[in-house]
């Protein structure tokens, strides 16, 4: 157990403890799974832009425009992981990030007009079947926890002319940035503009359509204020 911990923080991962209840047997079966997703990492590795450390590609993981995508150290993409990098300026996700089961990152929809790009920071958490649209520019930055089911939509339709179709009236694009230290509950949707301050918190289940300011917790369809956090929370 103490040279799983070593290792596992030999990997970046400081004050991290594998659970002393686990068994030699599971840890003998959690070791060969992580070995078949290193295995693939290795096979992804040379057709990416950059990839500097240990990369873990789980099972049925899709991969376009591999030449836009750089990574940082120990990087886990779990199972069915989707990223389609077509951009102005790719796909780059720092040191100690998971992305897990089922998310998508998809930089663009239609050729006419590309999408921004995505810059993900370290020690990243996005759990499973997360969707995140790159239209404007996302920027995720460090220590960054995302529930399960989480949405980003960094794009609009345009619709001021009631007349003609909204499909017709084109995009508006402003981006979406998310702070350090923020936590993103499950089932929350963020639209198009917005930022997340740092070390705040969007309560499950959230619509959040307007800036959120460091420090505080927002919920509710649309978000609002519910609590300021302080030393004592």
């Amino acid at each position: 157990m103490i040279i799983i911990n070593r290792i596992i923080r030999h990997l970046g991962r400081e004050n991290y403890s594998v659970d002393s209840s686990l068994s030699k047997s599971d840890i003998s079966k959690i070791a060969w799974s992580k070995f078949i997703c290193l295995v693939r990492g290795v096979f992804l590795k040379p057709w990416l832009h950059s990839s500097k450390g240990f990369l873990f590609v789980g099972k049925g993981c899709k991969f376009r425009f591999c030449n836009k995508i750089s990574i940082g150290r120990t990087v886990t993409f779990g199972d069915y992981v989707e990223i389609n990098a077509l951009s102005r300026e790719g796909v780059s996700i720092g040191n100690d990030v998971s992305i897990l089961k089922n998310t998508i990152i998809e930089c663009t929809g239609v050729i006419r007009n590309l999408g921004e790009g995505i810059l993900i920071g370290n020690n990243v958490g996005i759990a499973q079947n997360c969707f995140i649209q790159v239209r404007g520019k996302v920027v995720i930055g460090n220590y960054v926890i995302f529930g399960p089911n989480v949405s980003i939509f960094s794009e609009n339709h345009n619709f001021n002319n009631p007349d003609m179709s909204i499909s017709m009236q084109g995009e508006s694009r402003k981006g979406v940035t998310i702070e350090d230290g923020v936590w993103i509950g499950t089932r929350s949707v963020i639209l198009d503009g917005v930022t997340i301050g740092k070390n705040s918190i969007v309560a499950a289940g959230s619509v959040v359509t307007k800036n959120v300011p460091p420090n505080t917790i927002y919920g509710g369809v649309p978000a609002k204020l519910l609590k300021t956090r302080n030393k004592s929370d």
